[in-house]
């Protein structure tokens, strides 16, 4: 029998050549543990008195990230919207192929790094591997704020930094041509709105009747239309608290909503296998659109149109870069996007800064040539 360690109770070599040791569990109870060696199982016996005095079970030590990670999706799950939650499993899956088997408490910011650069050398791009180092930290954060993990080992790591994407967005005269020539097409009402309100495509798309008033020219944002594996469409929260607002609409969209819905009723006459549905944006037969068929009829239009190519989200882009480009408060563009904070605004859309420069300089112009010729037509004393 091999020699005692201190609170171990007996550790000892096996006939089959591992080592195994017992610790008291609460109920009075013995629990084994065994190793390829000495160390190692005295490393596992430490670890299990750790989660005993944590007030944890005594498993938690040994736990590999993949039963860690596995287990944090689900408690994320009612949490995170249908889309994080696919995007968040995603990460995972990279994650666990290269570190899943080692134990959470092993851990090491070197293992983490090496795992980084095995992604980059299979082709994923250095945003993909940020992204899934921001997920990586977020579930050790948690692990250590359950006691699972003294410390969170991501801290010490340094993820890839991408190059930055540079915003795109089409110019006023550029978004007025779009919308010229589609203007007959069912999906004009569409370029309108997400091109002049700020909303998010999930949210156009997720806009329903009763969010509208068209009398008194707003709609409400209260919801966004997600694609959930195994169910399809669906409606869920927006993406940020403030990104639930009110949004006054100008004539030019109070102008399409209007024909959106005389063209919902048409619809309604004509197809033999209508849905009723509230959504304003719908197909001929009244069902939910995504936004895959929205991309590719964007595609289209500016195809047809000559127009450089964008994604849908960027007509986003083109909303706040006119107003901004026109000297709108950076604040009333914040909440018209929903934005989280102000900085955040100011930093996507920072391209657009040496027009406010120039705007302000010519402000201070017409501020001290009034200045001056008030001086100067000022009676002498």
């Amino acid at each position: 029998m091999g020699k005692r360690q201190a609170g171990f109770g007996a550790v000892y070599r096996r006939r089959d050549g591992r080592w195994e040791g017992q610790i008291r569990i609460p109920g009075g109870r013995r629990r084994s543990f065994y190793g390829h060696s000495r160390r190692d199982l005295i490393h596992k016996l430490a670890d299990a008195r750790w989660a005993l005095c944590e007030g944890l079970p005594v498993s938690v030590g040994t736990q590999s990230l993949r039963a860690y990670l596995e287990y944090w999706l689900m408690v994320c799950r009612s949490r995170l919207r249908p889309i994080t939650m696919v995007t968040y499993a995603r990460d995972v899956r990279r994650l666990t192929a290269a570190l899943g088997d080692v134990p959470l408490r092993h851990l090491t910011p070197g293992l983490i790094q090496s795992a980084y650069a095995a992604l980059l050398e299979m082709g994923f791009s250095k945003r993909t591997v940020q992204k899934t180092h921001a997920v990586l930290h977020r579930a050790l954060d948690q692990a250590m704020h359950w006691g699972l993990t003294a410390r969170n080992p991501t801290e010490l790591v340094s993820p890839p930094r991408p190059v930055r994407r540079e915003m795109t967005a089409l110019t006023g005269p550029q978004f007025q041509e779009l919308l010229r020539l589609t203007d007959s097409s069912r999906w004009n009402p569409l370029w309108v709105l997400l091109g002049s309100s700020g909303l998010r495509v999930g949210e156009a798309l997720g806009l329903q009747w009763q969010d509208v008033d068209l009398n008194a020219g707003w709609l409400a944002v209260r919801n966004t239309l997600q694609r959930q594996p195994g169910s399809g469409f669906v409606l869920g929260p927006p993406k940020t608290e403030k990104s639930r607002r009110t949004i006054y609409l100008s004539r030019l969209e109070q102008g399409a909503l209007e024909q959106q819905r005389q063209r919902q009723c048409g619809d309604r006459v004509n197809s033999k296998r209508r849905q009723e549905t509230s959504f304003v944006f719908t197909n001929r037969h009244g069902q939910a659109v995504g936004p895959g068929a929205v991309n590719r009829a964007l595609t289209r239009a500016l195809h047809d149109a000559g127009l450089p190519r964008i994604r849908v989200h960027d007509l986003r882009h083109t909303t706040a870069s006119l107003l901004l480009e026109a000297g709108t408060h950076p604040k009333v563009v914040q909440d018209l996007l929903g934005h989280s904070t102000i900085q955040l605004t100011l930093d996507t859309y920072s391209h657009v800064t040496p027009a406010l420069h120039r705007q302000a300089a010519r402000t201070m112009d017409l501020v001290l040539s009034r200045a001056t010729a008030s001086g100067l037509h000022r009676c002498p004393s």
